[in-house]
């Protein structure tokens, strides 16, 4: 579907640190979206007339970012020459996984080298996010303390996760300290792939793929993982048929 872009909207400064430097993971298989995936990496797979690489590339510009970090893996060879030949006005860098998929975990820890600023910004190349009244990316940075914090995620309510299909991820209390969603139960907030982390959860991480779920997992043992609510609209970009859904809503917005 072909949409003309549209200029992103020129939002309040909320304040908080300025964000040189973010992570973009895009290195995983896309095996939900097949078979649009079959000759394409998914971040390369279009929703209202663009990838969702550079819609999230868009967003990151916006918000100040000057030099994104994009690993790879499945089908490198696309995703880097589309970088090369259609991405202006941010610098970006690649973290190669061709030799073995790194996980979400594993795949931050190689990049480190490149990512020295902390916490680290780590943004999901697969979802696709509108700003609600000021940008999302500087609102999450404006909320970060390091004096409490090793992390921040984004998360949406349950029943504003456009196109996802779950029962939740995390409850938080009235701090916004976050935990786990307890078997058999539903809990009221979704992980929107958008965080902030800090090089500390990296001491003694294992080598070689893992998820970043141990680092969440250490961080809420410590009383040190926060959450922050997305203020506009989240989609879950995973699979065909919310390509569809998220286009409609995108058009009658």
């Amino acid at each position: 579907m072909s949409r003309t872009r549209k200029p992103l909207a020129l939002r309040p400064d909320p304040g908080g640190p300025p964000l040189g430097t973010a992570m973009v993971l895009a290195a995983g298989l896309g095996k939900r979206m097949r078979p649009l995936t079959a000759t394409r990496p998914k971040p390369l797979v279009s929703v209202a007339g663009r990838t969702l690489l550079d819609h999230t590339l868009d967003r990151l510009r916006a918000a100040g970012v000057a030099r994104v970090v994009v690993n790879v893996h499945y089908l490198a060879d696309a995703l880097e020459a589309h970088i090369r030949n259609r991405v202006k006005g941010i610098d970006v860098v690649f973290s190669d996984e061709r030799e073995q998929l790194l996980e979400t975990g594993g795949g931050l820890k190689k990049a480190l080298p490149l990512l020295p600023e902390d916490p680290i910004l780590s943004v999901n190349s697969d979802n696709l996010w509108v700003d609600g009244p000021s940008d999302t990316l500087r609102m999450l940075a404006a909320q970060w303390d390091d004096a409490r914090m090793d992390a921040l995620l984004l998360l949406v309510p349950l029943a504003r996760a456009h196109c996802h299909v779950g029962v939740g991820d995390f409850h938080m209390d009235p701090a916004g300290r976050i935990s786990r969603r307890r078997p058999g139960k539903v809990a009221p907030f979704v992980f929107t792939g958008i965080q902030l982390i800090s090089h500390r959860l990296f001491a003694d991480a294992p080598d070689g793929p893992f998820s970043t779920n141990l680092l969440w997992d250490r961080a809420i043992a410590g009383g040190r993982a926060f959450g922050f609510v997305h203020q506009g609209l989240w989609f879950d970009v995973g699979t065909p048929p919310a390509i569809r859904k998220t286009e409609a809503m995108l058009a009658n917005r």
